[in-house]
Order: C-alpha cells, then sequence, then structure tokens
C-alpha cells in the first residue's frame, strides 16, 4: 500500500494549473446543493416562528394549535417542501455526488480537467442512484447497532462511486460488493488519509470555511488516487478476473 504522501503528492500533481476549475466545479455543486436542500431549512424556520409565541399548558392548547389555520398553512407548506426536497435529493444529488467525486479521478488518470461538464455526467443514471441509495440504506441500518458499525461500514462502502461510474456494467448490488472486497484489509488505510487533513481542516476553518474551496478538491483528488491503489491491489490478487 502507497502512502499518504503518495496519494497527496499524486493529488497536487494533477490539480497544479487546474485549481481554478476545480473550485469553479466545487461552487457550482455547492450551488446545486444549497439550492435543493434550502428551502427545507427555511420552511423549518418557518414553523419555528410560527410556533415562537405559542405556549401549551394543555392538551387542549396543542390540538387549538394544531387547528389555527396559519399553523396548518405552515405545516402544508413544510410538508410539500420536505417531500419536493427528499425526491430532489435521491434523483438528483445521488448522481451528482457520484459525479463530483469521479471529476477527480478522471482529472488524475486521464488528465481530463473539462470539471464542470464532467459534474453533469448522469451516464448509467438509474444504477448510481440505486447504488448510493442503497449506500445510504445498509449504512444507516449498520448504525442503527451503534455508531462504530455504521462508521466502519461507511468506509467499507467508500469506493461505491467510483466502481458504478467506471463500471457502467455492475448492478447496485455489485458495486457494493466489489467495494467491500477492495476495501478488504484497507478501511483504516482510509481513515489514515483522512486523518492526515486535520491540520488542513483546522485551517480552513479558521477561515471561515473558504478554505474548504481548495481542500475539498486535494481531499477527493487524494482520495481517487487510494481508489486506484486499491484497485490495483484488488485487480492483483485476482479480484478483476
Amino acid at each position: 500500500m502507497k502512502t499518504n504522501t503518495y496519494f497527496k503528492d499524486s493529488a497536487l500533481n494533477a490539480l497544479r494549473g487546474n485549481w481554478g476549475k476545480a473550485i469553479l466545479a466545487v461552487l457550482v455543486y455547492l450551488f446545486i446543493a444549497m439550492a435543493i436542500v434550502g428551502p427545507m431549512g427555511y420552511a423549518s424556520i418557518m414553523m419555528q416562528d410560527t410556533m415562537a409565541p405559542t405556549s401549551f399548558s394543555s392538551l387542549s392548547d396543542a390540538m387549538e394549535m394544531a387547528q389555527d389555520p396559519e399553523f396548518m398553512a405552515a405545516q402544508k407548506t413544510a410538508n410539500g417542501v420536505s417531500s419536493l426536497t427528499f425526491l430532489l435529493e435521491i434523483f438528483l444529488l445521488l448522481p451528482l455526488e457520484v459525479a463530483f467525486l469521479n471529476i477527480f479521478r478522471k482529472l488524475l488518470v486521464n488528465g481530463d480537467n473539462n470539471m464542470v461538464g464532467n459534474l453533469f455526467n448522469f451516464s448509467n443514471y438509474w444504477k448510481k442512484i440505486g447504488g448510493m441509495l442503497l449506500v445510504g440504506i445498509l449504512t444507516f441500518l449498520w448504525s442503527l447497532l451503534f455508531i462504530i458499525p455504521g462508521i466502519i461500514k461507511a468506509f467499507s462502502y467508500s469506493m461505491t462511486p467510483y466502481i458504478l461510474d467506471e463500471n457502467p456494467e455492475l448492478g447496485a448490488s455489485e458495486a457494493i460488493h466489489r467495494s467491500r472486497m477492495m476495501m478488504k484489509n484497507h478501511k483504516f488505510d482510509l481513515f489514515w488519509l483522512y486523518l492526515s487533513f486535520i491540520g488542513w481542516f483546522l485551517l480552513c476553518c479558521i477561515t471561515c470555511g473558504i478554505g474548504f474551496l481548495w481542500l475539498a478538491p486535494y481531499m477527493d483528488t487524494a482520495k481517487a488516487a487510494f481508489y486506484e491503489e486499491v484497485k490495483a491491489d484488488y485487480a492483483l490478487n485476482g479480484g478483476l478476473d
């Protein structure tokens, strides 16, 4: 297994001369994500404002509040926004997340710096949605057994977005299974790679989050280099036969 220094140097070499495009891709991704998730947060704030002046001294007060036209209208709006947000998260954010991670893999492997264009690569659309949705469900179910099993499984499934994009012939469960096999004995290696960025993370916090525009491409390109390494190791051991 190569060292974190190798992965990070590979990332910096790939990003050299491409920082502007990488940051623009991050901004576009964040804008779309916030445009989808933001209305749900706004609806929640509106609900809180509607209920803020009210104190419930009895069950009858609560029932009276529930029948209040203003409260009912706010509740209906919040439910509608919540449903729309949920659908957009599944049918837009999930495939967008796969594309976002893979723009850095394509930059690293092929030198493809059309990062904003590649961000909207929704090929193999339904399998990507199915794979990422299944990853989320499995991780959640494992988390119910306590936090640690959920974290371990999150690392185990972490290569799924790359596999889904690179292997359109694979189904969702097959991609997840391959990720599990690739990450066997390598979960701590990925955790150690993440931990090596802790100094940069703290520095980004000092800059009020602006530094994350640089850290996100750096980390994700290093993670793409990690994927290429575990993929090669998996193939070396007959996993791709």
